[in-house]
């Protein structure tokens, strides 16, 4: 028999009529009571399954969705100050000159697929006299980056248009080997003859490079989302949980139901057994 079936009209043992259906027993104070702190458990389960859904996003969105809006360097960083994780591939303008005397060539550079070398440059930024190093081109041999160097140190105030990274910790395999394969700017300031100012925590990779040179591959930042799936699955499990709050109060309900049922027949089994069992008085 199940829980919505209609019963007998049985007196309890409390004397009182049992209820035809699990949903009489449902309507009453107590268990009304109950259902709304189980609704409130399965929301706070159900919000921390959103919050879950949110982290799993969260977690691989782009930092600056704007980087490709082209900002003053000056505007968005600050010289001496840490590198901002929100200015990682920040598209960025900076206007000044190239020092003539402060050139380097970073090897192992990866450009199409082909490794070579860059020409890289210390740029004073006329906004506040602080320098940064300009990743201005891309060459198949150190030959033919130094070879760009007279051009680029000719030249007066330019405008560099670019993406800003963070600056590159430096190895102590190039310190072995005398050879530059990162663009560390607290290695290339002792490179920097007599140099004793500012400088930002970053470099700039040039969209445009010298004729001899070509342009070094710059990618925005990745801007597809992927789910993180371990909390997905945390997501998954606050869901279950909130069910299972409601669940557990149908099933504490449905149990009230059959109880009350089964204690009043068997009250009423008791009763007609001792009436059975009564002996019969001679007339």
């Amino acid at each position: 028999m199940t829980q919505t079936e209609q019963r007998p009209a049985l007196l309890g043992v409390d004397g009182e009529p049992l209820p035809a259906t699990m949903w009489h027993v449902a309507r009453r104070p107590r268990w009304i009571a109950l259902l709304g702190l189980a609704l409130v458990v399965a929301a706070i389960f159900a919000w921390l399954g959103h919050w879950q859904i949110e982290r799993s996003v969260e977690s691989v969105q782009v930092v600056n969705p704007e980087t490709e809006t082209t900002k003053v360097l000056s505007s968005v960083a600050t010289p001496q100050t840490p590198f901002a994780d929100s200015l990682g591939a920040q598209r960025v303008s900076v206007t000044g000159e190239f020092d003539p005397d402060d050139f380097a060539v970073i090897g192992d550079r990866v450009n199409g697929g082909e490794t070579g070398y860059w020409l890289i440059g210390r740029f004073v930024d006329d906004a506040n006299g602080a320098s940064l190093p300009v990743g201005l081109g891309w060459s198949a041999t150190r030959e033919g980056a130094e070879a760009a160097e007279p051009s680029v140190a000719a030249t007066s105030t330019v405008t560099v248009e670019g993406r800003y990274f963070p600056s590159e910790s430096p190895t102590e395999s190039d310190f072995e080997s005398g050879a530059q394969t990162v663009v560390s700017v607290a290695a290339l300031i002792n490179e920097w003859p007599g140099f004793d100012g500012q400088v930002y925590g970053g470099y700039v990779v040039s969209d445009v490079a010298p004729s001899s040179l070509s342009d070094i591959d710059s990618a925005p930042p990745a801007s597809d989302v992927q789910f993180n799936w371990l909390n997905v699955f945390y997501a998954i499990e606050w869901v279950v949980f909130a069910g299972f709050a409601v669940f557990l109060w149908f099933r504490l309900v449905r149990d009230a139901f059959e109880r009350e049922h089964e204690e009043a027949e068997e009250a009423r089994a008791e009763a007609e057994a001792r009436g059975a069992t009564q002996p019969t008085r001679a007339s």
